[in-house]
């Protein structure tokens, strides 16, 4: 089975939004993913009555560039599935603070991790 991977480190996206987008991908064929998180950002469908228009649009993002990898290494983009998409925990840092406080703002991020695999 031929396998394509992309990841996307340290984006600025909620990572409960995250997870709940990635539940609903997983295992999933990469045509009817596209259309459905294309569907949540035009706010076609809801999830839970929320879009999560912020974590789709990202999502979109690396999915695309699965599919772009998949091309290069020749796979059937028709029997191509979701294998794996996880959002993990990503690194914490503090942007700088303003004139009137003593720190920063401590920053969260979110990692996206995804595998294509043929069927």
């Amino acid at each position: 089975m031929a396998i394509a991977s992309a990841r996307l480190e340290d984006a600025r996206i909620s990572l409960k939004h995250s997870i709940i987008i990635c539940k609903q991908l997983k295992n999933k064929r990469l045509e009817w993913a596209k259309t459905f998180l294309n569907n949540l950002i035009e706010r076609k469908i809801s999830l839970n009555g929320k879009y999560y228009t912020g974590a789709t649009k990202k999502i979109l993002e690396v999915l695309e560039s699965v599919e772009a990898n998949a091309k290069g290494k020749n796979l059937n983009l028709e029997r191509v599935f979701v294998k794996t998409i996880k959002a993990d925990k990503g690194a914490g840092f503090i942007r700088p603070r303003s004139r009137f406080r003593f720190r920063g703002r401590r920053i969260k991020s979110t990692n996206i991790t995804i595998e294509l695999e043929e069927r």
